[in-house]
């Protein structure tokens, strides 16, 4: 293998556009300023070209797969990122030589399209963003045999075949020794944490809070497992059953489930207290984020989120917002002082402590500060770089 080909990296994912994948973006960063080459396969943005060089990063885009409705179509979007991924491979393959293909789930089935590359001495690293196995029972509610058993198979494999595994938390490190045999020493937590220099609180602007005294955000994708649902109906219990009109809520990004959510909005008389900005540029983002009172990270209990790592509720503390969430192992171990919680799935409990803290600005300033703090001395992502850059320098003996 060639000393160039040594410091090439290719990193996959299916899930998001790079750059719009924070974490990937990050780890991109990483590995560009450490002195390797990296190239992105992953699916297009609208108005994204097929091919571009962007900050030193080559990005090979495909066209994503239309949103998932219904479960049948996991099997054709599966089919269609394997073949997707596979030709963005090609693409960057034939521009260079790469000596790594990172593959960032969901799904697991991406190192299909890796195995050609595998056989001519390219080593995998498996990136797990997501439990595929939890994620399916989380969003359906379902152990049906044959979904559920696929899914723990592809995530089987793509263990087998990875030499080195990347896990979000040390819950995602445990299943990785567990479920997927790999040796302590092949497994890196690798946190997606923000970066503090970047992402902190700004001047307010008193104009987006809409007139409301009081201004909630959501921010993030918003998913059949997210609970977006759960915080409308938590507004509605504020609004109709407590009577608190001086509360307003700004819901952030999209997702599957966006038509549902709206619907949802208007069925239960919220129009006049709930705006849903969609997708928006990371400055609107972070006025919006300086302008808030509290961040909701509204993720129901269930197999999934209860030992997943959520990134909206640590960029929430990097803007010194305090946090109400459920309460959750990871959130718990990400936010420690920084939010408040309720008992799991408890949708009145949930919007009574965000009108506990929110009529009393005293505690939301320490918890503010206290998650801002714990940004910049635990959680940055600039602590997790050395990690990150490390799996690579071992693994391929730089």
């Amino acid at each position: 293998m060639s000393a160039t080909r040594d410091r090439h990296v290719c990193i996959v994912v299916q899930n998001l556009p790079v750059p719009f994948d924070r974490r990937v973006w990050l780890e991109c960063q990483a590995l560009r300023d450490a002195g390797y080459e990296v190239s992105v396969v992953c699916p297009k943005a609208k108005g994204d070209p097929r091919y571009q060089r962007m900050a030193g990063v080559h990005l090979f885009k495909y066209r994503a797969f239309p949103p998932i409705t219904r479960q049948i179509m996991f099997l054709a979007e599966y089919a269609y990122s394997i073949l997707a991924t596979f030709f963005g491979l090609v693409r960057a393959y034939r521009r260079k030589p790469f000596a790594a293909i990172q593959v960032c789930n969901p799904p697991d089935v991406l190192f299909v399209a890796a195995l050609p590359f595998l056989l001519r001495g390219v080593k995998l690293v498996f990136d797990q963003h997501d439990l595929c196995p939890e994620l399916y029972e989380s969003r359906f509610g379902t152990r049906a045999a044959l979904p559920y058993r696929a899914l723990l198979l592809a995530e089987r494999i793509t263990y087998r075949l990875s030499e080195r595994v990347i896990a979000t938390n040390d819950s995602y490190r445990q299943v990785a020794m567990s479920r997927g045999k790999k040796k302590a020493a092949d497994v890196t937590v690798v946190r997606t944490g923000p970066d503090p220099d970047r992402m902190r609180r700004g001047d307010a602007h008193p104009e987006l809070r809409r007139g409301f005294q009081h201004l909630l955000v959501y921010l993030g994708v918003m998913g059949p497992q997210d609970g977006v649902d759960l915080a409308l109906r938590a507004m509605a219990h504020i609004v109709h059953d407590r009577g608190r009109t001086d509360v307003g809520l700004t819901l952030i990004g999209d997702g599957d489930a966006g038509p549902e959510l709206r619907a949802l909005a208007t069925e239960l008389d919220l129009e006049p207290y709930v705006h849903f900005t969609g997708r928006i540029p990371d400055a609107e983002v972070a006025a919006l984020l300086s302008s808030a009172d509290i961040g909701l990270s509204p993720d129901p209990r269930n197999p999934l989120n209860d030992v997943s790592t959520m990134n909206k509720t640590m960029e929430y503390m990097a803007f010194e917002l305090p946090v109400v969430a459920f309460d959750l192992v990871e959130t718990r171990v990400s936010a420690a002082e920084a939010a408040a919680y309720a008992t799991p799935n408890d949708v009145a409990e949930y919007a009574d402590v965000i009108l506990w803290l929110l009529d009393d600005e005293v505690r939301r300033k320490q918890m503010g500060a206290s998650g801002r703090r714990r940004v910049e001395d635990v959680l940055a992502w600039r602590h997790q770089i050395p990690a990150y850059v490390g799996v690579y320098d071992r693994l391929l003996g730089s």
